[in-house]
């Protein structure tokens, strides 16, 4: 099996796998990309969020056999050759994760919303990233979003120029 992860094509040996195999498993245990993490197993916590042809999708239960000819990015593949990701970067400066185990899922939940939503307001974050948090980040998370909404806006208005 051939995948596209973070911009880079990947050659899975089909005797490594089998096709029903969750992403996540793929990512964790055959690719050693550990930063995509597991929670529950069955979509509910968002820990093990990624995106699939720009998507937000929960890996835990996306099977490598829905993915041919797809584009798969993680947590590893969310910044740029400039830097960090300004989620990233907003993640920090507002002191988003406490323990932190949950926030990978939830800045790649982010980034998929920003991709369609360059202004969310805190219903549409609500709404968009649906990943639990028993630390009780989220309204941090609402800051470091629209603060990462901000940059971006400034990055696309400087491009333009």
């Amino acid at each position: 099996m051939n995948l596209t992860i973070n911009e880079r094509s990947v050659a899975i040996d089909d005797s490594q796998i089998d096709p029903s195999m969750p992403l996540l498993w793929l990512l964790r245990d055959v690719l050693q990309m550990t930063g995509t993490k597991y929670g529950c197993g069955v979509a509910a916590c968002g820990a093990c969020t990624v995106h699939v042809d720009g998507a937000a999708v929960r890996s835990c239960v996306t099977p490598l056999s829905s993915l041919q000819g797809k584009s798969v990015r993680t947590i590893e593949g969310l910044a740029g050759a400039g830097g960090p990701h300004p989620l990233q970067q907003a993640w920090i400066e507002h002191q988003v994760p406490q323990c932190g185990y949950c926030q990978s899922g939830m800045l790649m939940a982010a980034a998929a919303l920003l991709e369609t939503n360059r202004d969310p307001g805190d219903a549409d974050i609500d709404a968009a990233i649906t990943n639990l948090c028993r630390c009780g980040s989220v309204p941090r998370v609402r800051v470091a979003v629209k603060a990462a909404a901000r940059q971006l806006a400034r990055r696309r208005a400087a491009a333009n120029r």
